[in-house]
């Protein structure tokens, strides 16, 4: 049995590990054109503000992969057929079952005058990405950064860490209304401009300019307001890369059934760029590792019905610790420790707990799932909400019920 998958992402990796510890024998391939390892996206940021270094990013000892007889083939799949993918125009591999793991891209807008920027446009996704920008960095002396998210960011905080001065352009009216209530994005707001970030919201950017080398130099915004920079951070979100995928069902991603089953036999698809059948596309970093293993199990023949798990997340916003667990409901309890970047938001709705968004601090999010799991109640949670805390370094954190 050959089994080849596209992507080293962490969907693809989990499921070469997935398999090889179940199949002793199969041929096991991984085709990647970004890179020879795989590596954790979310260090990124880490290895541009050099508190790590290329080689850190790699979860997984290299020799590992030979241990496990796991072939790595280097190039970008450009064609699909039956039975066979093409790498870089030229090489044929033949496969008896395929993953497709290939991930997100960024999203590119279509502002006016970006199609004659040479230089000085960044997306900050890829190795590739890094590499782009650690080559500006030296000589850019303002930066424009346009997207709210975490990618986002992460992308300010790296620059203003090499003291590169940055205007953060949100369209929106506060910062991530997608994930965080006004009042927690007024928190985040206020710290990342206490860091030195101009951040500007209700600014969409609607051009761009560029000198006469290509670099660009500037950006017009909705409010037309213009901005000077000599790099712009394009930010604005990721979409499933499909783009050359021909002959698999697509819609906004891969379209899969629940055991991550394509519409061509033999052929899987999972993490960012798998449509599950409610349409859902799940890009964050521990579903597609749960939709790799999975998907493998498939592969093995195994009965697989996936269900979306509880929603979570952990990031941080420069220095504020962020923990989201569960779903938005139509009531929430929102309290902030007085003069601290510290909150608490706990949503609830017919009596049972839904959700939680809570700022600068650090929880075991498990005690959160069982909570919601068990619908307990606001006044059960708020008793108990010490419990889920980590122990940190000078303390507990007040909960609102102490």
């Amino acid at each position: 049995m050959h089994y080849v998958i596209i992507g080293n992402g962490v969907a693809g990796i989990t499921a070469a590990f997935t398999l090889r510890d179940r199949d002793p024998h199969a041929r096991i391939a991984i085709i990647s054109g970004e890179s020879d390892y795989f590596i954790s996206r979310t260090a990124l940021m880490y290895a541009f503000m050099d508190r790590l270094n290329l080689r850190d990013l790699e979860p997984f000892e290299r020799k590992s992969y030979d241990a496990k007889k796991i072939e790595r083939i280097r190039g970008w799949v450009t064609n699909l057929d039956a039975g066979i993918v093409t790498l870089n125009g030229v090489r044929k591999i033949h496969y008896d079952k395929l993953l497709l793991a290939t991930g997100s891209v960024p999203i590119q807008p279509n502002w006016l005058g970006l199609e004659s920027v040479r230089t000085g446009a960044v997306n900050f996704v890829s190795l590739q990405h890094l590499e782009a920008c650690e080559q500006l960095a030296p000589t850019t002396r303002r930066a424009v950064v346009a997207g709210g998210g975490l990618i986002g960011v992460e992308l300010v905080e790296c620059l203003t860490h090499h003291g590169i001065e940055v205007d953060f352009l949100v369209r929106d009216s506060w910062y991530w209304p997608m994930a965080l209530a006004k009042e927690e994005g007024e928190i985040i707001a206020a710290h990342m401009r206490r860091h030195g970030v101009k951040l500007h919201l209700n600014h969409e950017i609607t051009q761009v300019t560029a000198d006469a080398k290509g670099r660009v130099e500037a950006v017009k915004t909705s409010q037309n307001i213009e901005f000077p920079c000599q790099m712009l951070g394009i930010c604005i979100g990721v979409r499933p890369a499909i783009d050359w995928i021909r002959g698999v069902t697509t819609a906004r991603g891969i379209q899969v059934t629940n055991s991550f089953q394509t519409s061509l036999p033999n052929v899987w698809a999972a993490g960012d760029c798998a449509e599950l059948p409610n349409a859902q596309i799940e890009q964050i970093w521990y579903s597609a590792k749960r939709q790799g293993e999975l998907a493998a199990k498939a592969m093995l023949g195994d009965t697989v019905n996936y269900q979306a798990p509880l929603f979570y997340n952990s990031a941080k916003f420069f220095d504020i610790e962020y923990t989201t667990v569960g779903a938005a409901a139509s009531e929430s309890f929102f309290h902030q420790v007085p003069g601290k970047d510290i909150s608490f938001r706990i949503m609830h709705e017919n009596g049972a707990v839904t959700g939680f968004n809570m700022l600068g601090s650090r929880w075991d999010h498990t005690y959160f799932e069982n909570w919601i799991h068990e619908r307990r109640t606001l006044k059960e949670v708020l008793a108990n909400l010490h419990q889920a805390q980590f122990d940190v370094e000078f303390g507990r954190i007040p909960t609102p019920h102490d």
